[in-house]
Parts: structure tokens; sequence; C-alpha cells
């Protein structure tokens, strides 16, 4: 059963399958369990075979059979890339009214708390992440009055 996603093979597994790449690609064929613990310097077949059948499970080596010298080597493609930070025009006002309504709320607090002002913080920066940084810096000034108010009940 092949995983959807490889998972990162750990330092020995790397070495392993940087082994196996090689020797196929000198010899035409893939090593045996006993070369593979030889090369490695391990003290039993178990251990270079323990290590392959991970490398197997987490989709970096495959079998084409059950037989002898029958690993292959997945080749790893770039998953594309998704990039998360796009948003539509209608999402953008929705959030912006969503944080402006938030600066209204603390605002109107005579003594707005660490806690609204933390939060700010963060919706604000989540508009840098999401690319607006015209909508983010527009709110800037109102979160420095915030801070400073804060600064000054304290």
């Amino acid at each position: 059963m092949q995983p959807t996603e490889p998972v990162r093979p750990t330092k020995k597994q790397r070495e392993i399958l940087t082994y196996v790449q090689e020797f196929i690609a000198e010899h035409g064929y893939s090593p045996s369990y006993r070369e593979v613990m030889k090369a490695k310097g391990y003290t039993s077949v178990a251990s270079a075979a323990l290590h392959i059948n991970s490398l197997i499970k987490r989709g970096h080596l495959r079998k084409r059979d059950h037989s002898a010298r029958s690993l292959e080597v997945v080749v790893q493609t770039e998953p594309p890339k998704i990039s998360t930070n796009l948003i539509k025009p209608g999402e953008e006002k929705w959030l912006v009214e969503k944080i402006e309504y938030y600066f209204t709320q603390a605002e109107q607090n005579s003594q707005p708390s660490a806690a609204q002002i933390d939060e700010l913080y963060v919706l604000v920066g989540a508009l840098k992440v999401l690319g607006l940084n015209g909508a983010q810096q527009s709110f800037m000034p109102r979160l420095s009055d915030l801070r400073k108010l804060l600064i000054e009940n304290v």
C-alpha cells in the first residue's frame, strides 16, 4: 500500500536510498538486502530490511514483484504549490469589514484589554499574509493608538 504523499526519509533511510540509486545506475539492477547490509555496515540483514521496508512504506522505494533485486526508486515529483493567500475581492471586502468591526469595538471601549489588542494584531497580520498590504497599512495607525491607550491606562 503506497501512501498518497511520501514521508521524508530519515538520515539512515536517505543514505540507503542514495546507495540503492547509485547501485542501480551502476549495475542496472537493484542491490540485494545483503549488499545493502555490507555497504552500510549493518551487522544483520534484518536491519537493512527494516530500513528498506520503511522506505517502501514511505513511498520512496517499491518492489516490482516478490523476487530478489526487484527494488525500484520511486521518482518524486514536486506537488504543485498551493497559494493560500489568494482571496477574491468580495472576500477581501468582507474580511476588512469584520476587522473594522473589531477595531470599532475596541475603540468604543474606554479601556481596551491587552487580549483585544493582541487579537487585532493577529487580524492585521493576517491581512499582510493574505497579500492585502494596503488594508494592513490602513489599520496600523489605529492599532498604534489603541496600544498607546492601553499603556496609558496601565
